[in-house]
Parts: C-alpha cells; sequence; structure tokens
C-alpha cells in the first residue's frame, strides 16, 4: 500500500496506484492519473461523461460494467473509446474512475489460494487460481485449462476463432511480458466489440484474458 498526494489531499493506492477505496475518489484524482494514463491535455467532457458512468454503474450494481456495455451505453466505437482512454480500459478509464482491480471482479466468489482439478483432463492435474479466478502462474496453462474455463462460463464449444485470439494472448505475452489492450486484441485479429462480446460474452478480462490463462496483474 502506498499513498498519491495531489491538491492538498493524500490517497491510498495500491503497487499499481489503483485507487484503494472506490469512496475516497474525487475528480482530482482523475486528474492526477490522467497523464499517467496517456491523457496529457487534461479530461475532456466526454472522457469526464464515461468516467462518471463507470462510477454510477458500480454504485448500482456493486460491479464495474464490460467494456462492451460502456461502449454500447455511450454509443462509442472502439476506435472512439481507445482515443478517449489510450491506455486501455481496465488500466485507462476504470483506474481514473477509482475502480479497483479488486472491485472490477467482485462478482467473483472464488476462496483465495484455492486449486482447482479439472474435470475432464490429465488425471490428477490441478491449476492453482487466485480469489478472482485468474491462474496464477500463466505457465501451468495448456489447451486442457482452457477448455474447462469455457465450460465453466457456460460458453459453447470453443471455435477456430476463440482460439485465435486466446493464442494471440498467450504469444503476446510470451514476446513482451504484457496483457495486450483489448484495443489491440481486436485491431491485430480483425474484429469489433461486438464481435468479441459474442465470442467472450463475459468480457475481455474475465473471459478471453482469463480463458488464456492470463491477469492484468
Amino acid at each position: 500500500m502506498s499513498t498519491l498526494a495531489f491538491a492538498k489531499k493524500t490517497y491510498a493506492v495500491d503497487t499499481d496506484e489503483y485507487l484503494s477505496d472506490f469512496n475516497a475518489w474525487d475528480e482530482n484524482f482523475a486528474r492526477v492519473m490522467a497523464p499517467k494514463a496517456g491523457i496529457i491535455s487534461g479530461l475532456s467532457e466526454d472522457q469526464w461523461r464515461i468516467i462518471y458512468f463507470i462510477r454510477d454503474h458500480y454504485k448500482k450494481t456493486g460491479k464495474c460494467p464490460l467494456v462492451y456495455e460502456t461502449a454500447r451505453m455511450n454509443r462509442l466505437h472502439l476506435q472512439e473509446l481507445k482515443n478517449l482512454f489510450p491506455a486501455g480500459y481496465l488500466r485507462g478509464v476504470c483506474k481514473l474512475a477509482g475502480i479497483t482491480y479488486k472491485e472490477a471482479y467482485l462478482d467473483q466468489s472464488w476462496a483465495e489460494g484455492f486449486a482447482e482439478q479439472v474435470a475432464e483432463g490429465e488425471e490428477g492435474k490441478t491449476y492453482e487460481i487466485n480469489v478472482r479466478g485468474f491462474l496464477v502462474n500463466p505457465f501451468q496453462w495448456d489447451k486442457r485449462y482452457a477448455l474447462h474455463r469455457a465450460w465453466e462460463m457456460k460458453m459453447p464449444k470453443l471455435t477456430e476463432k476463440h482460439w485465435q485470439i486466446i493464442e494471440f494472448l498467450r504469444q503476446r505475452f510470451a514476446k513482451d511480458n504484457i496483457v495486450p489492450t483489448v484495443y489491440e486484441t481486436c485491431e491485430m485479429n480483425l474484429i469489433d466489440l461486438d464481435e468479441l462480446q459474442k465470442l467472450f460474452p463475459d468480457g475481455y478480462h474475465r473471459g478471453a484474458v482469463k480463458i488464456a490463462g492470463l491477469r492484468v496483474r
């Protein structure tokens, strides 16, 4: 835990500078974080509208809206969202809105340190996941893990297009040790947000990234 000071106020943040307390947020927090998220010239009216949309959604539902919901409800195309928040969705707009990484996944009910056995797969093999259901060690991943995760999410059989996205994520991570943003994934695989939503209805991070055995942090 660390702190961030701005305009005579101190904010408690984690090691990645996500706000620790949703209720401690104010507009100055968004202002001080904006340059770190690639927004240099100050926050525009459209950017504030998206930030407040996410905060209002969280207050009403207890969950951070999926990138699909935010884009659809605000009538934004992928490129428009990217232009507004170049650092990404979770690492950009959600961070500026004071949504912690933990709060973005409050709909999960996993127990910390839980090691889960795959129902159909290599006998006796287990996968260690964290409290949000993400694989702790990305190098434990295999296709059986992906199939089991998809089954848990009540997804249909993984198609060639699903595997294309999953393999892209893993290859990008293996090369650069980073999870690509939703913008990169769509652009490099020539799909739009609507198609991505059809493939991974649970969301980009909560769906595609999780099935690929990765996590933002």
